[in-house]
């Protein structure tokens, strides 16, 4: 069967193995919200160096991952943008409850390429512009803060014209920055270690919590390496990780 939007991990690990070679090593698939792209990719490759497991990395957006995962995708582990939906996953039996937990907690940004263009609240409201990119709020919990952003400042009626959405995060971030949208709402882990552009991080007084959870689908129940990375997602490592790309620590 195939899945609409599946993409094939563009990840290689390279790491020397534990003594021992590759006979021990296992591999696990996990379908990774776009946001947690570039610390889902830094993540593996330490766990990769520590166990000689290997995470595959597919990235996305959550609302198509979900249904994928219900139509029987072959992930074991689910690291997505919000709560509710690895929770809909447990519900359904589809993911092992006692695994899900609270990984990161994300932080929108208004962000342009150009330097000096946003100045906060003020941009919003001077709409000054012909396009604002902000990632599908149906699939993507970012765009939904994004409306809820829009809405709570009370632009979104004269801003829902300029709106244009990419599929997820990550295509809302690419009409930015190939210049078809001045500006857009994205997650503050995309630019992180970016001083370029200018951006202005939203009061998160203004959405509601981005909280990011992960869970163990269970077809990865009996896999080493999944139940592996689940483990290692909530040690020091990856904890040091998830706070360097811009996002509180779930407790």
């Amino acid at each position: 069967m195939r899945y609409p939007g599946m993409t094939r991990p563009a990840l290689v690990l390279i790491a020397a193995l534990l003594a021992g070679g590759e006979a021990g090593a296992a591999q696990t698939n996990v379908a990774v919200a776009a946001n947690f792209t570039d610390a889902a990719k830094e993540i593996a490759a330490a766990f990769k160096q520590k166990t000689g497991h290997e995470a595959i990395l597919s990235f996305g957006s959550s609302g198509q991952f979900y249904t994928q995962i219900t139509q029987d995708a072959p992930f074991q582990i689910f690291l997505s943008a919000d709560d509710e939906r690895p929770a809909k996953l447990v519900t359904d039996g589809l993911a092992m409850g006692d695994s899900r937990f609270t990984y990161a907690i994300g932080k929108l940004l208004l962000w342009s390429k150009s330097a000096n263009y946003v100045k906060g609240v003020e941009t919003l409201k001077g709409a000054a512009f012909s396009k604002i990119s902000i990632a599908n709020p149906a699939a993507a919990p970012y765009g939904a803060a994004a409306i809820e952003t829009m809405k709570a400042l009370g632009v979104y009626d004269t801003l829902k014209s300029k709106i244009v959405e990419g599929n997820s995060i990550a295509q809302a971030f690419q009409f930015i920055d190939s210049g078809n949208a001045e500006l857009g709402f994205i997650a503050l882990s995309q630019v992180a270690g970016n001083t370029g552009g200018s951006r202005w991080l939203v009061d998160q007084k203004l959405y509601a919590p981005i909280l990011q959870d992960a869970v163990l689908l269970r077809k990865g129940a009996g896999n080493e390496a999944a139940t592996g990375f689940i483990a290692f997602l909530r040690g020091p490592e990856a904890r040091a990780a998830i706070e360097k790309y811009g996002y509180e620590v779930g407790r």
